[in-house]
């Protein structure tokens, strides 16, 4: 893997010290390129969890993922560049507060001077590392995040600041014990082909922008930016096409 390549992908030219600062970074450039998408599922293409196979797919082919394959390619990013860096299983809060099982999602903790919450494959969320030493409020554009503490867990809440009737909400939860590849297996077959996983369900593509966030979820076209929402629908797959191509630099196999 060259991971020159990797890093041109990002669009990356910054310090490659292993700091905190470079991981933001880092962490800000691999969000404003990488789409968190599910397209390989909706085209019968496997996920193949491997450095290698990722590689290929993210950087070669220019395409996006979800979260075992960008924070699990990210990861490899950041150990060549001499982080330390482990994987972490989270379970994820749905609307009313309960949490899905263990490995439904995969984020990174990386230790520098203190540890950092790291996440490339959660969409839509902390666009900078979460200091997980830090108890109080961590603002980030229209946003606070806080890592609270349940337990043996620790969660990450979430508050929308442009939106005052709104509470902290959670996001996930998850332990610091590390894991690999091979942990998230049964899960991510499960997301790949249950019609209980909600990536069977519909496609989605979705990237952060540097005023906020364009979608492209199933026929709907949406882009934000701060409280204002814009959305119109996709009229045929040739305009589809045509969004993935433009705004994602996406190209699926025909």
């Amino acid at each position: 893997m060259n991971f020159q390549n990797y890093l041109d992908r990002i669009n990356y030219d910054g310090p490659l010290e292993p700091t905190a600062e470079a991981l933001r970074r880092l962490q800000v450039a691999h969000l404003l390129a990488v789409p968190f998408e599910n397209l390989s599922i909706h085209a019968g293409e496997p996920i193949v969890l491997e450095d290698r196979a990722l590689f290929r797919k993210l950087v070669s082919r220019r395409r996006g993922g979800f979260c075992y394959e960008l924070n699990g390619l990210f990861a490899a990013l950041l150990r060549a560049i001499g982080f330390e860096v482990v994987m972490l299983s989270a379970q994820v809060a749905d609307a009313d507060g309960q949490f899905s099982p263990d490995f439904d999602h995969m984020a990174l903790m990386v230790t520098i001077d203190e540890p950092w919450l790291v996440d490339v494959g959660f969409g839509d969320s902390f666009v900078e590392p979460l200091s997980l030493n830090k108890r109080d409020s961590q603002v980030q554009r229209d946003r606070a995040y806080r890592v609270d503490v349940d337990g043996e867990r620790l969660v990450v809440m979430q508050r929308n600041l442009l939106d005052t009737s709104e509470g902290w909400k959670p996001q996930y939860r998850f332990t610091l014990k590390p894991y690999q590849y091979s942990d998230y297996a049964e899960r991510c077959e499960f997301q790949q082909t249950s019609p209980l996983s909600h990536f069977t369900k519909a496609r989605i593509c979705s990237r952060l922008t540097p005023q906020g966030r364009i979608t492209l979820s199933d026929m709907r076209f949406i882009t934000t930016e701060g409280a204002a929402r814009h959305e119109r629908p996709v009229a045929t797959q040739e305009e589809y096409a045509d969004i993935l191509r433009q705004h994602f630099g996406i190209v699926m196999k025909q």
